[in-house]
């Protein structure tokens, strides 16, 4: 793979192409990406959407869209110190195309903004509910009208490939999707291939999938446009990573590993005495110990500790990226950047930690009950009324129901695979909230 095709500023139905010294500094490509997509109404559901405490009632704990806008400000910053080195390495980036460190991290701040867009409600949860509907519950008797593939994509329903569908998918009015430059999708796409076959190799590219069947061919082709390396075997799609990818990777996992731990301190779930004692682990041989007495409370204890062990996971992020920026560029580097990191101990204790005191709370799993009940009635509902249409045995309790889904959605696709999926699909864009009050009205709870 090479950097030239990486950075790719094409968008969805361009037909020439888009060169980086052409662009207006004022109004750079890759800083419109981020524009759109924090501007579209699916970022801003993210506002009502599980990050680690379901409906949380408390306003110092992350939501998805505080976690994005989190990710994306460390993503920024990783961007830009690896497009400086690269730069640096490959001074014809800059010389000869105009590329400049403040593109890569606009790319990566884009993509990690976008991140979570496709997950459903109620955290991970949701997407087990979505896709145990369809393994083991009511859903299951679909799987003999569809295809593998078909039936894989809706037993491991997937965020990340949702959200590439969210940020690609054309209706009317909206072609392309939200029109984002393809280097900037490519850096979202964290795991390049289709949901078949499972975890086909220990690659962390292949750990998950990251497009749907119904967007496998927007995928291929914007897959050809960045020169990606395939991996496949030729019946299965699959491709190396894009290098930035790993990026919005590290962004994410140094946001939910030290702000996921800060939000159970906060909460009480987790003992001051253990967590200060386990960041500093961390930040050992940056903290000012004289600075860090002169704080008086928890939350001002913590906070410095937390903006000390993200400055320090971000450097080492960008050494250890440029260390190995070949091995990436070829495909081949298999794990994630921080699983290289001299401070994975540290990493993994604070995880282990908010797994048992935060994940595993009561608080947590009480509303990941609620949430596997509320989404399994919606599919439940909602597919059984789209498919009695569609067969022309509606009832009129069905009839009623698909009034009440939005216009815009297609639900009398001839194929059974883009109705289940589209159901799916406008369930995950509901945000908490309104996923309850749906579940309400269904139940006769709404008078």
């Amino acid at each position: 793979m090479n950097w030239e095709q990486l950075l790719s500023l094409k968008r969805f139905g361009d037909t020439n192409k888009r060169l980086r010294q052409e662009q207006d500094e004022t109004r750079l490509g890759f800083e419109v990406d981020y524009d759109r997509v924090i501007f579209s109404s699916e970022f801003r559901s993210l506002q009502d959407k599980t990050q680690v405490i379901p409906l949380s009632q408390t306003d110092f704990v992350h939501t998805r869209l505080t976690h994005s806008l989190e990710v994306s400000v460390v993503g920024r910053s990783l961007g830009r110190k690896v497009g400086q080195k690269v730069l640096e390495k490959h001074p014809h980036l800059q010389k000869v195309h105009g590329y400049l460190p403040n593109d890569f991290g606009a790319i990566v701040a884009s993509a990690a903004l976008a991140h979570d867009i496709g997950n459903p409600p109620f955290g991970h949860s949701g997407e087990k509910a979505i896709g145990e509907f369809f393994k083991s519950g009511k859903g299951k008797l679909y799987k003999a009208n569809l295809l593998d593939k078909e039936y894989q994509d809706l037993c491991d329903f997937e965020g990340n490939a949702n959200g590439f569908k969210i940020v690609t998918q054309s209706r009317a009015g909206r072609e392309g999707g939200l029109r984002l430059s393809y280097a900037t999708l490519g850096a979202f796409t964290k795991y390049p291939k289709e949901s078949l076959p499972k975890k086909p190799t220990k690659n962390i590219a292949d750990k998950k999938y990251g497009f749907f069947q119904s967007e496998k061919e927007a995928f291929q082709d914007l897959a050809k446009e960045l020169g990606l390396k395939k991996t496949g075997d030729g019946q299965h799609i699959s491709y190396a990573r894009h290098p930035l990818a790993f990026l919005v990777e590290a962004a994410d996992d140094i946001c939910y590993t030290i702000i996921d731990f800060e939000d159970g301190i906060n909460l009480g779930l987790i003992e001051e005495e253990y967590a200060l004692e386990y960041l500093i682990n961390l930040v050992r041989h940056s903290i000012n110990t004289k600075k860090y007495h002169q704080l008086t409370n928890t939350k001002d204890r913590v906070s410095y500790l937390r903006a000390l062990a993200i400055n320090t996971l971000i450097n080492e992020a960008v050494e250890i990226f440029m260390k190995n920026e070949e091995l990436i560029l070829e495909g081949k580097f298999n794990i994630s950047l921080l699983d290289k990191s001299q401070y994975e101990a540290q990493i993994n204790d604070i995880i282990k930690l908010s797994i048992e005191k935060v994940y595993q709370s009561k608080e947590v799993i009480d509303k990941e009950i609620a949430g596997y009940q509320v989404l399994n009635t919606l599919l439940e509902i909602y597919t059984k009324a789209v498919n009695n249409s569609y067969q022309g045995v509606a009832s009129n309790y069905d009839t009623l129901i698909l009034k009440g889904l939005p216009a815009i959605l297609d639900l009398n696709s001839d194929s059974l695979y883009q109705r289940l999926l589209n159901v799916c699909h406008y369930v995950s864009l509901l945000s908490d909230s309104q996923a309850i009050i749906q579940y309400k009205k269904i139940r006769g709870f709404s008078f």
